[in-house]
């Protein structure tokens, strides 16, 4: 194997799981197994790099979610700023779809891998990539800094969001943006909520919202009690599985937290949301045949919207040596990007490329991915990759020139 895809499996490993490695994870409904903030107990006056901190002035965002089709929401939605490809989760609807938040007091504190680049596709910046010296706190009646390039969007698994612009909300504004629109997939088998979870009795549900209530205050030592009491009553309870695995997860318990989730699937084999937790938990600990076998699974249960699943696969593939399989999927994941949320999906193509020989192609994707991510913290990496790549195409190039012509 030559040297640098070497390099570019190394860069997988590490890239991939710095954003994991604090135990975030990316999960379409609330509560998040990611890190929940608690708020200072004593004000600063120093803002953060981007003007973001206790001393800027807050901005409040509500609104609602509905349907396309008019039918109540099947769960509670997440509610996602995306700036400048980096989806920040803030809030989550209640069951009539209302939300509320305060911009910057995010549900997940972005990890250490955001302002960089990983393989986690979560984007190359958190918040603005803009002029960060700029007046502390933002501007009176003008657009604040921290939404630049911002948009406000819901997150169901089984459904598209409409997006609504953020970077023309001023202070003065009414903070209710309206109404975000989610559209429902077609040919998606999987569910986004537990069906026999539904069927808990009184005792098993009572301490599972108790456990929701406590994880939503961050007292996790109180949602995990919760959460097991609620499947020691009823077994089968998919959902309160699910949720005691994110609480294990977030605590780093990660062989409790596969166990959970593990059990999830087998009280309701079609809920997916496990099976997108089990695929991170695989990449954080570089279990490349598990992360093939769990997001096949994925995928034959939502292969419409599921573009995650697709990248993630395509990682495990690439590190197993299946290259065309790692190349498919990489170009699905691409493709189910068209807004570019994710140029790192364009990187991941650019190595199942190379591995293919298929170096021209390769350096161009390549080439795409460092221009959408001029600040990647692994950009000097990655470039000499590109350098490496190009020469091996001129080299194949010329090889074929010093062929005989035949007769």
């Amino acid at each position: 194997m030559r040297p640098w895809l070497t390099a570019a499996a190394a860069l997988i490993l590490t890239g991939a799981l710095n954003a994991q490695s604090k135990g975030g994870a990316t999960s379409p409904t609330p509560p998040p197994s990611g890190n929940t903030p608690s708020r200072p107990s004593q004000p600063t006056t120093t803002p953060f790099p981007d003007g973001t901190g206790p001393s800027a002035r807050p901005i409040y965002i509500s609104g609602t979610v509905v349907l396309s089709e008019g039918t109540p929401l099947p769960d509670r939605a997440k509610i996602e700023r995306v700036c400048n490809g980096v989806a920040i989760p803030e809030a989550e609807t209640d069951k009539k779809g209302h939300f509320s938040f305060e911009v910057g007091h995010s549900m997940e504190m972005p990890d250490a891998s955001v302002g960089g680049s990983d393989l986690t596709g979560r984007g190359s910046t958190f918040g603005n990539s803009g002029n960060r010296g700029g007046m502390p706190g933002g501007r009176m009646g003008s657009t604040d800094q921290r939404l630049w390039g911002c948009e406000l969007r819901a997150a169901l698994t089984g459904f598209r969001s409409d997006v609504v612009q953020l970077d023309t909300i001023h202070y003065m504004d009414n903070p209710n943006i309206g109404t975000i629109v989610l559209h429902r997939l077609a040919k998606v088998d999987g569910l986004t909520i537990s069906v026999v979870s539904a069927l808990a009795p009184k005792d098993a549900r009572k301490a599972y919202e108790n456990g929701r209530k406590a994880e939503a205050n961050n007292k996790m030592d109180d949602a995990q009690k919760n959460f097991e009491k609620a499947v020691s009553v009823y077994p089968q309870y998919a959902a309160a599985w699910f949720e005691l695995g994110r609480v294990n997860e977030q605590g780093n318990r990660l062989d409790e937290a596969r166990k959970a989730y593990q059990q999830a699937i087998a009280a309701e084999p079609k809920f997916v949301l496990p099976h997108e937790q089990l695929s991170w938990l695989a990449l954080r600990e570089a279990k490349w045949q598990d992360l093939v076998d769990i997001t096949n699974k994925w995928l034959l249960l939502d292969p419409l919207n599921s573009p995650n699943a697709y990248y993630l696969s395509s990682i495990g593939n690439l590190q197993m040596q299946h290259s065309d399989v790692a190349e498919k999927n990489a170009q699905e994941a691409v493709r189910l990007d068209p807004g570019k949320k994710n140029m790192r999906a364009r990187y991941l193509l650019g190595l199942a490329l190379a591995q293919k020989h298929d170096f021209t192609a390769s350096a161009e994707a390549i080439r795409s991915y460092l221009d959408a991510a001029p600040d990647a913290k692994d950009k000097d990496a990655i470039q000499k990759q590109l350098e490496q790549i190009q020469a091996a195409a001129q080299e194949k190039v010329e090889s074929g020139a010093n062929q005989p012509n035949p007769q």
